[in-house]
């Protein structure tokens, strides 16, 4: 990682020998079916380059045995324990970098065009095989009329035919082209890069909104006829400046924005809890099977301040139900002794609850096999 991350880019050959899809082609078609799911059709039919947004009906998508098509579909680990269970793998880098796993299915010769990202990447074939060529950034220069950003110029440097289990990692910027040698499937794991324009815009959206319950208004009673009327007034320009010269969030209120920031689930991601929970259940059961979190489920911390889906734990916890709650963070999972010892903390406990009727969490037992911490 040292020499590595964000340095230069990686080939690691049967990165994961062992490497089988999260999911085959029909789950896939299933998922680009659905509305809540994020999928794209890319062809190159005839040399012309069409982009097409889902959702898909199955039955109007090519066949693998045509030539020169792609469908992308994001966001995996987000519908699917296996896929989940792939991306819990690159848990060697923070949680808060990681963003999703997006798998490609291909028929030969199928790809999406040179491109480059503004983030790191890992490429990892699932099934089939495919050439990747790349070259160093300094190509940013677009082909224009096309639906898809497809570089205009592309020279590359490198070449591999990646099979089953191998890893191609790649910095942002690096300009990249894969083509489908025969039917493929490939998983490309991406990672979180906060623009500053990106999180300045939410946090003065969100100090806003917290601005909102003591909020003074301008006033010029007494007020002449203006001899000027277009000029904007003196004292109005300078109330209007003062608020925002002096305005000067508190270094917690930014604290916790970041946590929230970092934590708050995609647009497209909805949870449902059970219809019903009795605390006692819920209690019975983490006692017995411990307690993990759903996969879509964002919880992360900074010390002793949690942060779940967008929102912050109002009340700092006693050093050994935070020391819990980290645990819960780190592996995604409480087993039955962490969890009677959480049992313990009525205040934690009832957080936990209300985390379970939210659906961000479960107190049930898994089906083995399906789902693993990634932390290994």
């Amino acid at each position: 990682m040292r020499h590595t991350w964000q340095r230069r880019p990686l080939l690691v050959r049967a990165a994961l020998p062992d490497i089988k899809p999260p999911c085959d082609v029909e789950a896939l078609l299933a998922l680009a079916e659905e509305d809540a799911v994020q999928s794209r059709l890319v062809t190159s039919f005839g040399g012309r380059w069409r982009l097409e947004h889902g959702p898909f009906d199955r039955e109007t998508l090519p066949p693998l045995s045509r030539r020169r098509w792609t469908l992308l579909v994001q966001g995996v680990n987000l519908h699917d324990d296996r896929a989940h269970a792939l991306m819990s793998r690159f848990r060697f880098l923070p949680d808060a970098r990681i963003d999703d796993l997006m798998i490609s299915l291909a028929s030969d010769q199928g790809g999406v065009g040179p491109h480059l990202d503004s983030y790191d990447v890992f490429l990892v074939q699932l099934w089939g095989r495919r050439r990747w060529r790349i070259a160093p950034p300094g190509y940013d220069q677009l082909r224009p009329g096309l639906p898809s950003k497809i570089l205009e110029r592309f020279a590359p440097t490198e070449s591999w035919l990646l099979e089953p289990g191998d890893m191609l990692y790649l910095p942002p910027g690096w300009a990249h082209d894969g083509v489908a040698e025969g039917p493929c499937m490939t998983g490309s794991i991406g990672f979180r890069a906060p623009s500053r324009h990106e999180f300045l815009r939410e946090f003065l959206a969100d100090s806003s909104d917290s601005l909102a319950g003591a909020d003074p208004r301008y006033s010029d009673r007494g007020r002449l006829q203006p001899a000027r009327p277009a000029a904007i007034p003196k004292d109005l320009h300078q109330q209007l400046f003062d608020w925002a010269k002096t305005w000067r969030p508190s270094d917690a209120a930014i604290n916790d924005f970041i946590g929230r920031f970092m934590t708050e689930p995609a647009a497209n991601v909805f949870f449902e809890g059970p219809e019903r929970l009795p605390f006692k259940r819920f209690v019975a059961a983490m006692s017995r099977y411990g307690v993990r979190l759903d996969r879509r489920t964002r919880l992360l911390y900074r010390g002793n301040r949690f942060h779940i889906n967008g929102e912050t734990l109002a009340s700092q916890p006693q050093p050994t139900s935070a020391q819990l709650l980290r645990e819960l963070a780190d592996h995604r999972q409480l087993d039955a002794a962490s969890a009677l010892l959480a049992i313990a903390d009525a205040s934690l406990v009832e957080t936990l609850h209300a985390w379970a009727e939210a659906g961000w969490l479960h107190a049930e037992p898994l089906a083995r096999g399906s789902w693993n911490t990634g932390t290994e």
